[in-house]
């Protein structure tokens, strides 16, 4: 384990990688190395044989400088502290500081490399087992040490957050809401964002530590110590979660987030109806019901003429039928 201290000034416990590991991510890059030279020789050959025997050892020399040297630095530098053997066995080159390599970094340690593997790598064989943090020459003059970014399953079990109930979440839910981040400053932000990315490659008793003193400034700022019952941890990735929702919100109502327009309620509503001209269908205000068109009339059917009616006849009284026969009384 290493303490790193970052630009914020916070120790980290970044986990060094030891001799064992490192000899065999070298092993690997030398093999790597040794058949590109080969490689490049027999082409060399292949392609002009009719050269001088002082031209050949030239052309051999910088062909070796080459692959020992001029590809090792750039690789490094082009994957910030990654060669090929480290990646395979999930190692990685840092600062420090613990921050990514340049360019000088590499190449103080290639050149030292040279010196120390052109011996048959005895001294950065006893300089890493002297060293607390595994360290060789290289690393000694360049500023640099390497770490262990794949870490067993065990090891990121540790490290992982730890579960939290439903039940106290919930009732964590409304003191994040409520909670005042204005005062907290950007380098505890910066801290807590690299204490919870890098939580999975410190040791547990160091990430303990670091997240209980992180909790107590972070309360320092805003007031409010972390709840009886979870884990300073867990505490501060709620908050920095609920703090990148306040920003999300923030970035939404202000239009920036693409996707995301911004509400309708931002845009000012009249107090009164706005005058339509003449004519113009009517528009659209928010805040007013929407006025109806009128609806047109149907056409008037022109009707076919009736006739007129025919008055009521009186009833008439019944008399003596024509044959003279009256019907009894």
């Amino acid at each position: 384990m290493s303490d790193l201290v970052t630009g914020e000034a916070v120790v980290l416990g970044l986990r060094t990688a030891k001799l064992p590991s490192r000899a065999l991510a070298r092993l690997l890059d030398a093999a790597v190395q040794f058949f590109g030279f080969v490689i490049a020789i027999v082409v060399l050959a292949v392609a002009a044989p009719d050269l001088e025997e002082a031209a050949v050892q030239a052309v051999s020399l910088s062909v070796f400088v080459l692959f020992t040297v001029v590809v090792p630095v750039v690789v490094e530098t082009l994957s910030h502290g990654r060669s090929l053997g480290k990646a395979a066995f999930g190692l990685r080159v840092v600062r420090e500081d613990g921050g990514p390599v340049r360019f000088r970094h590499a190449l103080v340690r290639g050149l030292v490399g040279v010196v120390e593997f052109g011996l048959m790598a005895a001294p950065a064989t006893i300089t890493s087992l002297v060293s607390t943090q595994g360290r060789r020459l290289g690393d000694i003059f360049a500023g640099t040490l390497v770490v262990r970014e794949r870490l067993p399953k065990v090891a990121r079990e540790q490290g992982a957050l730890p579960p939290v109930s439903p039940e106290l979440m919930n009732a964590l839910g409304g003191d994040l809401v409520s909670l005042d981040l204005s005062a907290v400053p950007d380098g505890l932000w910066l801290a807590i964002r690299q204490f919870l990315g890098r939580l999975a490659q410190l040791d547990p008793a160091v990430a303990a530590g670091m997240a209980q003193r992180l909790a107590g400034d972070l309360a320092g700022h805003t007031g409010r110590a972390v709840p009886y019952g979870l884990q300073p941890v867990a505490y501060l990735g709620a908050v920095l979660a609920e703090r990148q929702r306040r920003e999300w919100a923030r970035a939404v109502a202000s239009g920036a987030v693409p996707g995301f327009p911004p509400p309708y309620a931002a845009s000012p509503v009249p107090y009164g109806p706005v005058p339509v001209p003449y004519g113009a269908p009517p528009a659209r205000v928010l805040g007013y019901p929407q006025p109806s068109a009128p609806v047109p009339a149907p056409p008037q059917v022109p009707l076919p003429p009736q006739a007129p009616p025919v008055p009521e006849q009186p009833p008439t009284q019944a008399g003596p039928s024509a044959g003279g026969f009256a019907p009894p009384a």
